[in-house]
């Protein structure tokens, strides 16, 4: 039966934590126009910012926390890192309206369903406060936005018929994808502060890299509008923010995560280049066994030919 609460009780905070993939869902006022299902969930996007606690201060309930204190808590509030991508209706209905609904399910464990309804706020790349959430060394690539969820509605429900599905791995393409661009961005800014004019006075605003190059101007051709002609991003293109160096952190995430695919041995859990491993052996193992089936059956055969040329 379904329960429903004015805020997120502190028993549910730590199943939050716990949980792969979240969506969010979002719509124009327009009668004509898409609403908007989001799947979301790279690990440590997600974030529960706890009631004030005694001091006034808010607190955020990352997946590290200590359950038995979440679970005496409350929270009236959320918030997720955006990660690029080649759509940007989320950003652009909260713009209009406001209005967003995030839904989590069980997928292991005991069943449930929690939606949390809510208004929205967008905080792009390059404004203070993303600055204050995300300070360079927690954000992750390709990141473009904080959307900030004030709830004030949360419904809880069984979720019986939902399947189970065991958690392989995350998936590292975007985050390969968002690297590569914003070094693209970092080096061709390092290029234009070295070759302009060394004055203090004069403030130097990067501009993109050519030929489409870069995660900004990749914001700048697939994020401006949603499908509904609505506004989306509005400054982090233009920021003079430079992107992550990541090269000089030594960050990487390669190789992809296609060797994860459906082909998997049975409890296999390993990502990368262990489950390439994982199968090389396997193919390895199978051809020598092919060997060996053919070998014994030569031996067979060559052996019943002996005995009857000696007869």
């Amino acid at each position: 039966m379904g329960q429903y609460y004015d805020h997120i009780p502190g028993f549910l905070i730590p199943w939050i934590n716990a949980q792969k993939i979240f969506w969010v869902a979002t719509a124009p006022l327009s009668e004509s126009g898409h609403v908007n299902v989001s799947p979301k969930g790279f690990e440590k996007t997600m974030n529960v910012v706890l009631d004030e606690s005694e001091d006034g201060q808010q607190l955020e309930a990352g997946p590290d926390g200590d359950d038995d204190r979440l679970r005496k808590a409350t929270s009236s509030h959320v918030w997720y890192e955006d990660l690029t991508g080649s759509g940007v209706e989320t950003i652009s209905h909260l713009r209009e309206n406001g209005r967003i609904t995030v839904l989590f399910t069980a997928f292991e464990g005991p069943p449930r369903i929690m939606r949390l309804f809510g208004t929205g706020k967008v905080y792009e790349f390059g404004t203070p406060e993303y600055d204050t959430f995300l300070p360079p060394e927690k954000r992750q690539p390709g990141s473009r936005a904080v959307i900030w969820v004030d709830v004030h509605k949360v419904g809880t429900s069984c979720g019986y018929s939902i399947p189970f599905f065991t958690y392989k791995s995350p998936r590292v393409r975007l985050h390969n994808f968002a690297i590569n661009r914003e070094q693209q961005d970092f080096d061709y800014s390092c290029q234009q502060s070295e070759s302009s004019v060394s004055d203090s006075s004069i403030v130097v605003v990067p501009k993109l890299p050519p030929d489409n190059q870069g995660l900004k101007n990749y914001w700048k051709r697939r994020n401006l509008k949603s499908q509904d002609g609505l506004p989306g991003l509005l400054f982090a293109y233009t920021s003079p923010k430079p992107m992550g160096d990541w090269r000089s952190r030594g960050i990487s995430f390669k190789p992809d995560d296609e060797s994860t695919g459906s082909k998997a041995p049975a409890g296999a859990t390993t990502s990368g280049r262990g489950l390439v491993a994982i199968f090389a052996s396997e193919k390895v193992m199978a051809d020598v066994g092919k060997v060996l089936v053919g070998f014994g059956a030569g031996v067979l055969v060559t052996t019943v030919f002996a005995r009857l040329w000696a007869k």
